[in-house]
């Protein structure tokens, strides 16, 4: 607050000399404009205040709007930045009229944004003129689209029928009938106990339902997550090649591959065919046995299992009709699986009307249709009988083909004769050319030659001095068959010559022994001590190619061995319920040539 008088003191230049008449006079000098105020506007009270307005920034700013499309002027500006940034604007020159201490522009009225056209129109809004987002850069949203959907046309079906008065007679008689039973079952309430066994038979069938529509698609997945969980032994199985087999010829060893094993089964021996198949028994206990059978595109559970009362001692698979199984048992009785059935009883079995054997079946054969286009099969049993079951529609028809000659017993000149002792065969096996020519081996060690359409013996062999507990026929050369025993021997016959060809002494108790399907002179044993022998002739008569320990002897015994007629590959089984596969490595699956299989008796009689 400063006084008028305070002010105009301020307001005056300092004090000047002057010279007046040849002196020196100090005094104040006025300048000429300097406004004469009176003492009581001098003392009169100015009253000023300080704001942010930029005194210095221009009101004449012009902008243009691209959404009017028009030039306009600014009224509303930022001072600071507006005085700083005019080279940045357009500010055209006005033309200030003075009109009663108002300040117009000239040409206001002609503009879209003067006082009169401000009642018409809404001023525009003030944007960022650098802020590039504003100016119609935005994206474009895409209009929404239709998505239709077509659902499945409703299932039709066409139906087309007569009315006639006795149509309609019947219809009706029907309907009457329906009407009545309802009837007589709501007079004959059901009891409780009766309504519970109805509901529990319901919901049983639904689930079997249930089951049933997902089996397949279950079982798929299953066979998926399997080949995932074992690819490396798959991989193994379709690709590994041993490379040592280069620098030890000729010895090959064994690839250990899948392991079966179901754990109902682990204290039950092991029967195996070619294609996993597995029968489970327990010989010093008998009681309940298995029927598996497994694919080795699922080891971990079997695709099939069929319970039984008796254990199961041999089966065997038909060669054209893989579903047909046929199978012995302990009790003597013999059964035919049908795969493609659904339960778990076969389908023909023998009983004591039927013929059944009176002692266990230890081999059961198939062989070719009869005249009458009827599957028939062979089997053999410790009460000397060779029998052939033909299956007649849903009967089971048996012929005793032969009886094993009766032994008599050693005796004394001295001694009246004892009792004969029967023959009790053990094994079988039929000619792979001549399909009426088969041998028989038995448990006093001798092998038999026979005929099915003769009740006679061909040839007798004094084979082994035990039991022999396999003879097989060789599947390329006709005059070939070989044999093995407990008696630790493994002996080649020419069914010419009484005497064995060749003797192989494995030193060890020998459980089974099977021929190769892809050559004439390559077979394989397994014995007691878990050892399993593979052997060449072409390569070496004496010696195995192969002697690899699979089991630990102290754990299990190997009871049988078998080839699988496709791949390299052997499976042996023990008594403990596992079942092992090993894929032969390239030094044991050496196909011979051509002229080595028309020369095989030759080479091995020299």
């Amino acid at each position: 607050m400063y006084s008028r008088s305070l002010l105009y003191v301020m307001l005056q230049d300092e004090e000047k000399t002057v010279e007046i008449g040849g002196g020196h006079i100090k005094g104040l000098i006025k300048p000429p404009d300097q406004l004469k105020l009176t003492e009581a506007e001098l003392k009169e009270k100015i009253t000023r205040v300080l704001n942010t307005q930029n005194p210095h920034a221009p009101d004449n700013i012009v902008r243009w709007t691209f959404k009017v499309k028009m030039v306009y002027l600014a009224r509303f500006i930022n001072s600071l930045t507006e005085a700083t940034n005019l080279s940045c604007v357009f500010s055209p020159q006005t033309t200030p009229v003075e009109d009663g201490g108002e300040v117009e522009e000239a040409g206001e009225e002609d503009r879209p944004d003067s006082a009169a056209s401000k009642t018409d129109k809404k001023e525009p809004k003030i944007t960022n003129i650098f802020n590039s987002c504003d100016r119609a850069t935005q994206t474009l949203h895409n209009p929404p689209r239709e998505i239709n959907c077509q659902t499945e046309p409703p299932p039709r079906s066409s139906f087309s029928a007569s009315a006639n008065q006795w149509e309609i007679y019947d219809a009706y008689v029907q309907e009457l009938q329906k009407q009545e039973k309802n009837k007589e079952k709501q007079k004959a309430a059901p009891s409780e106990k009766d309504e519970k066994s109805q509901k529990k038979m319901m919901l049983m069938e639904t689930q079997d339902i249930d089951l049933n529509k997902v089996s397949k698609a279950a079982k798929v997945l299953e066979r998926m997550v399997n080949l995932n969980i074992f690819d490396e032994i798959a991989q193994d199985f379709a690709y590994y090649e041993d490379p040592a087999d280069e620098f030890k010829f000729p010895k090959g060893t064994l690839l250990p591959l899948w392991k079966v094993k179901y754990d109902q089964a682990k204290k039950l021996s092991v029967t195996i065919n070619d294609c996993i198949s597995v029968i489970l028994y327990n010989f010093c206990k008998q009681g309940s046995g298995m029927l598996l059978f497994y694919t080795y595109k699922n080891c971990s559970f079997p695709e099939y299992i069929y319970p039984t009362s008796s254990g199961v001692l041999c089966l065997d698979i038909h060669e054209e009709r893989t579903y047909l199984v046929a199978v012995g048992f302990y009790d003597g009785s013999v059964a035919v699986y049908n795969l493609k059935t659904e339960g778990k009883e076969p389908i023909y079995k023998s009983t004591a009307k039927t013929g059944k054997h009176t002692a266990p079946v230890w081999q059961v054969c198939w062989q070719n249709d009869d005249m009458d286009s009827n599957h028939n099969f062979y089997s053999v049993s410790s009460d000397g009988r060779v029998v052939s079951w033909t299956l007649v529609k849903n009967e089971l028809v048996f012929t005793d083909i032969i009886r094993l000659p009766v032994i008599p017993a050693e005796t004394e000149e001295t001694e009246p004769a004892q009792t004969p002792l029967i023959a009790c065969g053990t094994s079988m096996d039929f000619h792979k050319q001549i399909d009426y020519l088969f041998l028989v081996g038995t448990q006093e060690g001798k092998i038999y030659k026979c005929k099915t359409y003769s009740s006679k013996i061909l040839e007798t062999y004094d084979a082994h001095h035990m039991r022999v507990d396999t003879v097989k026929w060789n599947h390329f050369h006709p005059k070939v068959f070989i044999s093995c025993s407990s008696d630790w021997t493994i002996k080649m016959w020419d069914y010419t010559i009484n005497t064995p060809v060749l003797t192989f002494d494995l030193k060890e108790p020998i459980g089974d022994i099977a021929w190769s399907p892809y050559s004439s002179t390559v077979f394989a044993a397994v014995t007691t001590d878990g050892n399993v022998h593979v052997f060449d002739l072409n390569i070496n008569k004496y010696e195995a190619l192969c002697q690899q320990l699979v089991v630990d002897k102290k754990k299990a015994k190997l009871t049988h061995i078998a080839f699988n007629p496709i791949h390299p590959i052997i499976i042996v089984g023990d008594d403990r319920g596992n079942v092992n596969s090993f894929k032969l490595s390239p030094n044991l699956r050496k196909k011979p040539k051509v002229r080595t299989l028309t020369s095989f008796h030759r080479s091995i009689s020299q």
